[in-house]
């Protein structure tokens, strides 16, 4: 699964259920599925994800580059899920467009609410996590190393190179995008709260940097 995840195919790398469905029963036995994913619809990701859940065989999940956002529901269906130790997982909330007044904005606001637990259903099964866990990580838009979704049930190893004697040590990193928007606004906001100290060097003003640089050009 090297592409975005889609209801209709409109450009070479889209995966469909419809060509999903036609690859995964054009054959029999265990099978394995390499993931490098953005994401995509959630809908067809849970349509994906349903064939896997069905399929009588053992799947075997191997992220070797990124399973984000409606990827990361596919590799949940994995038997068992492998990344390689540079991949990344990331959650999120469920996103949508709505158009309307505010009778149409609280119906797409319900929805979402809906199409959030549907996806919590297929990590809680997965993890065994609880699920204000998962929707408190899905709020922050969660990014995980190979170690940290081992350690969260996300994963179930990592992908080593059989030439090598030696497992690859790696830390596990867990990196939340909203914690780091809200750090970097309240910084900015502390610090234009206090006045500068006097006798200060303030440095240049943007005016004579743009002077400077300008300058460098002729």
């Amino acid at each position: 699964m090297y592409g975005t995840i889609a209801e209709e195919s409109w450009f070479d790398d889209d995966i469909t259920p419809a060509m999903f469905k036609e690859e995964l029963f054009a054959g029999s036995g265990p099978i394995t599925i390499w993931i490098n994913s953005p994401g995509g619809d959630c809908i067809a990701a849970s349509q994906i994800y349903t064939m896997l859940m069905d399929y009588k065989n053992d799947v075997t999940v191997k992220i070797d580059g990124i399973a984000a956002s409606a990827a990361s529901v596919v590799a949940m269906a994995g038997t068992k899920v492998l990344m390689a130790p540079t991949a990344m997982m990331m959650i999120h909330n469920p996103a949508t467009m709505a158009f309307g007044d505010h009778a149409d904005m609280e119906k797409a606001i319900d929805m979402l609410s809906e199409v959030k637990e549907s996806i919590i259903n297929a990590y809680e099964i997965k993890t065994s996590l609880p699920r204000k866990q998962l929707a408190k990580m899905m709020d922050d838009t969660t990014w995980m190393n190979a170690k940290k979704a081992m350690e969260l049930g996300f994963a179930d190893d990592i992908l080593t190179d059989n030439k090598l004697n030696s497992e690859p040590i790696i830390e596990g990193y867990e990196f939340s995008a909203s914690a780091v928007e809200r750090t970097l606004i309240n910084k900015i906001t502390n610090t234009a709260s206090h006045k500068p100290i006097e006798n200060k060097p303030q440095g240049r003003s943007v005016d004579e940097l743009k002077a400077s640089l300008y300058k460098k050009l002729l």
